[in-house]
């Protein structure tokens, strides 16, 4: 039987591709749940792998994809049976195993999680792994926080990338949990957008981009960054005494070109945020505040959808930071 993926080679003789095609069933890698894909989606990382623009991918040939959810259709493990809806974020899907933007994938069980209700897999998908990121750095805040004795509206939140997926997600997290989320993007046409999800306010990414000084007046008491380099380093300059920083992204770029200063005058924590490897009860954590926070309407406000030959040209997009939100692919349309 065959199936439709997304096919990332790289051969001497035709160098670095990425086309549609179709595979036998016998081609899918070892694991012990076999899925069919609903959806996926196309995140930063995804475009990256599809453009070879960065090395992401560390074995060809590979199929992309860093998310996935549907319904078992086979296992050899005993805590998932055919039908089961489930979801799969990370692991090194689309980097060392075969991902997700294909309609079937085998993977290892230790991977998989249950659908949380009252999720779809177009809902989680619509979520993925950006919304997923961008709820372990709002619980990494939020437990910080509780830790200092700082209440919701005690003070302004920066969220940077914000018209991304990560950024997006973040906004509508935070500002569902009563804090003033300010939102920095560099596309002020999606202003009204950010203001929909929850933003109190929202900057030109240029008021951080640029190189600063190496302490700032303090005004955050805490932020999401998806950006890196100047960015990050800015933001935690002008982070309040005890605030934190949760960093989750290099759109900007890897550097962080920043002093001690935050860290050793006013105390401000810079907490990493990875969401690959992270352990399944941190992952469940999350899923379960995305599912308690974001509805239907809402993840359609901040999504849309579209066909698994459409993540080709969808790929550039992404990377020339042309796309609001978030992506879900159809992996059978």
């Amino acid at each position: 039987m065959a199936l439709r993926a997304l096919w990332i080679d790289k051969t001497d003789a035709a160098g670095y591709t990425c086309t549609l095609t179709e595979l036998p069933d016998e081609r899918l890698p070892a694991g012990e749940v076999t899925v069919q894909v609903a959806y996926s989606t196309l995140n930063y990382k995804d475009a990256l792998a599809i453009t070879g623009r960065s090395p992401v991918v560390r074995q060809f040939p590979m199929v992309p994809g860093i998310d996935l959810a549907g319904t078992v259709l086979a296992s050899d493990d005993a805590r998932f049976r055919p039908g089961d809806a489930v979801l799969l974020n990370g692991w090194g899907m689309g980097e060392v195993h075969w991902g997700g933007l294909a309609q079937r994938a085998r993977v290892r069980a230790d991977w998989l999680q249950p659908l949380p209700a009252p999720l779809s897999a177009w809902d989680a998908m619509a979520i993925g792994t950006a919304g997923y990121t961008a709820a372990l750095c709002v619980q990494a805040l939020q437990a910080h926080w509780a830790a200092q004795g700082v209440a919701p509206g005690s003070g302004e939140v920066l969220v940077t990338g914000a018209a991304g997926g990560v950024g997006s997600i973040a906004v509508v997290l935070l500002a569902r949990a009563g804090h003033r989320v300010v939102a920095s993007t560099g596309r002020p046409q999606e202003a009204d957008y950010l203001r929909q999800l929850g933003a109190a306010e929202v900057i030109d990414r240029a008021t951080l981009a640029a190189p600063g000084k190496p302490l700032q007046k303090e005004r955050w008491i805490g932020v999401v960054d998806a950006v890196g380099s100047h960015t990050l380093a800015n933001a935690c300059a002008s982070t309040r005494y005890g605030g934190a920083v949760a960093a989750c992204g290099l759109a900007q770029g890897m550097d962080f070109p920043a002093t001690v200063a935050p860290f050793i005058l006013r105390g401000v924590t810079l907490y990493g945020i990875d969401s690959v490897m992270a352990p399944m009860p941190r992952r469940h954590a999350a899923w379960a505040l995305l599912a308690q926070t974001l509805d239907h309407a809402t993840l359609q406000g901040l999504s849309r959808t579209i066909g698994l030959a459409d993540a080709l040209d969808a790929a550039q997009a992404v990377l020339a930071g042309q796309v609001r939100g978030r992506l879900v692919v159809d992996v059978n349309a």
